[in-house]
């Protein structure tokens, strides 16, 4: 048989936990550990300056997100009024010379013959509202009456005989008071 006694065999088969006192204390660490360490690493990873995607760009999205919703334009009301051949150099060129987006060429006649056809009114209402994929050119750099007189010049261009837009008429002179 075997030589170990008793005792010898009984200690072969138990565990590092002797008393109670023990496995009292390593179900207790067996929970609180690794509580401890999920915290740490929580705070390790949530802690760290990261910057995040497009953080190059940070502050201009920041401000973006924070611009404020209307803005104040000041402009100079009694600056002369601009005549219709450099309003249209200065706004319509970029389409109308090219023809590009469907605008009607500049000169073209048999392009610009049926809106001429609709009348002033009806052509100085698209310019200032839009049309198409022309945008809408009132409230831009230019006053409703440069614009008006840009189309006056790009429709006679082609064949029409609109006049070209008036400056308003100055403030009536101060009544003289009655002595």
């Amino acid at each position: 048989m075997s030589d170990k006694n008793h005792a010898q065999a009984h200690e072969d088969h138990t565990g590092p936990v002797k008393t109670p006192m023990q496995m009292l204390l390593l179900s207790f660490f067996s929970f609180v550990i690794p509580i401890f360490v999920i915290i740490g690493l929580v705070y390790f990873v949530t802690s760290a300056n990261k910057e995040a995607p497009g953080a190059e760009n940070a502050q201009k999205a920041v401000a973006m997100r924070i611009q404020k919703v209307g803005s104040v334009e000041v402009r100079d009301a009694n600056r002369p009024l601009k005549l219709g051949e450099e309003v249209y150099k200065a706004q319509c060129t970029a389409c109308h010379a090219a023809g590009a987006a469907g605008a009607p060429k500049f000169g073209d006649a048999a392009a610009w013959g049926p809106r001429i056809k609709t009348g002033y009114a009806a052509l100085m209402n698209s310019s200032l509202k839009g049309k198409g994929a022309m945008g809408a050119q009132g409230g831009g750099d230019f006053s409703d009456i440069e614009i008006g007189r840009a189309v006056a010049f790009m429709a006679n261009a082609a064949g029409a005989k609109f006049e070209e837009a008036k400056a308003p008429a100055a403030a009536a002179a101060p009544v003289a008071q009655a002595k």
